[in-house]
């Protein structure tokens, strides 16, 4: 009996372990210092972004909420090197992007970072699984494309051509892109936007799955506040700039949550 109860304990410590290696380790991975982004339309100054300011820890998922129109989607193309700042600072694990010059910023949107979509841009003519091979074709140390779409739940259908796939399908194909890179970030603009209620709530399973299971900063922008019920730390911007932020020490699982 009692090397019966060694072993479960045993077993058990094991699992914490796991457990514990799967939180976010609490090192400041992304931080943002005083970013303005600021366009000229005529006469006129549009501040997109206005003094932002914020960070997110290393493996964390984070979630930027806000309404339609108050920069979330500016901020977030300005940390995928999509778009450069006016001024401020942009510092990505240790180092300053928003100082990169056009070839910096073409390997780093490259290397570093995978990009998730509200529409899934995938090409047409090529299978999922030459779809996700494509993405991982241009990396340094890519996933393997098989495996990958394995662990999106797509091990059926890869051979399956965009057409011939529904939209939460379509969208696992282009979160397995995302994930094929091995990038250090998976940003997510409104991942669930063109889906349904209930695939909407699986792929926001599987962004969480992977930031835990591949200890992966992601994060997910979005105008539904019901979502930053799962997220590690939410930042909420209006009329870009942050208005909050919080370190949610308790994150609800995505099955609970209801919107």
């Amino acid at each position: 009996m009692g090397y019966i109860e060694y072993v479960r304990t045993d077993a058990e410590n094991m699992q914490t372990n796991r457990a514990v290696q799967s939180r976010p380790s609490g090192e400041t991975f992304v931080r943002f210092t005083d970013v303005c982004k600021y366009y000229k339309m005529g006469e006129n100054i549009i501040k997109a972004a206005n003094g932002v300011n914020f960070t997110i820890g290393k493996g964390e998922f984070c979630v930027i909420v806000g309404p339609s129109g108050a920069g979330k989607t500016t901020v977030l193309n300005m940390l995928g090197g999509m778009d450069a700042v006016t001024s401020g600072e942009i510092i990505v694990d240790g180092v300053r992007v928003s100082d990169f010059k056009e070839k910096k910023l073409t390997e780093y949107r490259r290397y570093d970072v995978g990009f998730v979509f509200q529409f899934y841009n995938l090409i047409q003519n090529l299978t999922a699984l030459e779809n996700v091979e494509i993405a991982s074709e241009i990396c340094k140390n890519p996933l393997d494309a098989v495996q990958t779409l394995r662990e999106v739940g797509l091990e059926a259908r890869m051979k399956n051509f965009p057409a011939q796939l529904s939209g939460g399908e379509q969208q696992r194909v282009s979160i397995a892109r995302a994930i094929a890179k091995n990038p250090k970030l998976l940003l997510c603009d409104e991942p669930t936007g063109a889906l349904d209620y209930e695939t909407g709530k699986n792929i926001l399973k599987l962004l969480h799955d992977v930031c835990r299971n591949n200890q992966k900063t992601v994060i997910v922008i979005t105008h539904n506040s019901a979502i930053t019920q799962m997220a590690d730390r939410v930042i909420h911007i209006k009329n870009g700039t942050v208005v909050g932020e919080e370190v949610n020490p308790n994150p609800v699982d995505v099955s609970q949550i209801e919107w």
